[in-house]
């Protein structure tokens, strides 16, 4: 099957929205996208993740939508699976910027390792038994891939830093912004059932863990989880499904730490245990 027209997509495609001051979102199918402008500069922003497959036009158009047609000083990857680097390769090259991943992540970046095949025995829904059409199989960014600082910082954003999220891959990171506590969480956990397709054709708000197809180390990803909602976050803007912000927020994902391996942990999986 060409992973470039997979049968699903959601009512929020092509949506675009300004998430949180200096945060704005994309949804291209299934998995969204973020452009963080700079505090300093407004006209300079930064984006984080490529869509899926075929999104580069959508991508630019939104960019230049919001930023006046200027280039992002940097493409930001939480991590690299096929939904979340869709367009990157293309984007790098027509922009020349560099693309900025986790020291762990850079070999299914750089084009020496695939990441592990999908694993369709977790239940949850059509998602998960369409997931080993799935492209598992990594990328080469050649000259533009950069690791992130060892530090936390983002080279030239002010105010934000990454953190690794391991489990759901090991190189995973997400964004925060310490001063409102503005996260990008990545797939660390979602906001979507992801493994439904019904819910994420119609994107069914609910917190909800990492896809469990694509997650190999349940340890890791729980206590990513527990660092995130430590943080305490005001405003979480995830790989999948809407944005949750304030009470609603915190007491949701309260929720996912006290009972992830009910809510999230799948029953049974060649990764689970």
């Amino acid at each position: 099957m060409n992973h470039e027209f997979l049968p699903m997509t959601s009512v929020a495609d092509n949506v675009g929205e300004q998430i949180a001051p200096g945060l704005f979102g994309l949804t291209t199918k299934i998995v969204n996208v973020f452009f963080i402008q700079c505090a300093e500069d407004p006209s300079t922003y930064f984006l984080v993740d490529a869509g899926m497959p075929k999104s580069g036009k959508t991508i630019s158009e939104w960019a230049d939508k919001w930023f006046d047609g200027k280039a992002p000083k940097a493409i930001l990857l939480t991590h690299g699976h096929f939904d979340h680097v869709g367009a990157v390769n293309d984007l790098a090259e027509k922009w020349g910027v560099p693309v900025y991943a986790h020291t762990v992540e850079l070999p299914y970046l750089n084009g020496k390792e695939d990441y592990p095949k999908p694993d369709r025995s977790v239940e949850g829904g059509l998602v998960t038994e369409l997931s080993p059409l799935f492209p598992n199989h990594g990328i080469d960014l050649g000259k533009h891939i950069k690791p992130l600082p060892e530090d936390g910082t983002i080279p030239g954003l002010a105010g934000w830093r990454w953190i690794h999220t391991p489990g759901h891959t090991p190189g995973h990171v997400s964004f925060y912004r310490e001063r409102d506590k503005v996260l990008v969480a990545g797939d660390a956990f979602v906001t979507v059932k992801q493994e439904s397709l019904y819910k994420v054709l119609i994107q069914k708000q609910e917190i909800s863990g990492p896809p469990k197809y694509f997650t190999t180390d349940w340890i890791h990803a729980k206590q990513s989880v527990e660092k995130l909602a430590a943080l305490d976050p005001s405003v979480a803007a995830t790989g999948h499904g809407i944005p949750m912000s304030g009470a609603e927020l915190t007491v949701n994902l309260k929720n996912l730490v006290q009972h992830f391996d009910e809510i999230a942990k799948p029953n049974n999986g060649k990764y689970v245990d």
